[in-house]
């Protein structure tokens, strides 16, 4: 197969935003633009919907990190309600 180059051009800000989430998501910007392309021939149309909304935000990262070294402790939870509740002062 023949291949074509595509040249665009775009505001150096517009490109590093862009460039950083597609590292995000494993991709560069080539990889990214042939998605794009790809995706308007098998949908015929426009509807590219990669995004990154459904990533743990900081406080639920701390949390998950949290949660993990109470696993690797002796202490994995409580036996009963009660306990859990008693551990909790209610």
């Amino acid at each position: 197969m023949t291949m074509s180059s595509v040249t665009i051009r775009v505001d150096s800000e517009t490109k590093a935003q862009a460039a950083a989430i597609a590292e995000e998501l494993g991709i560069d910007l080539s990889a990214a633009t042939r998605m794009f392309y790809k995706q308007i021939i098998r949908e015929h149309g426009i509807p590219v919907t990669l995004s990154l909304a459904d990533t743990p935000n900081a406080q639920t990262r701390k949390s998950i990190e949290e949660g993990r070294a109470l696993l690797a402790t002796a202490q994995r939870g409580h036996k009963d309600a009660d306990e859990l509740f008693d551990s909790l002062g209610i």
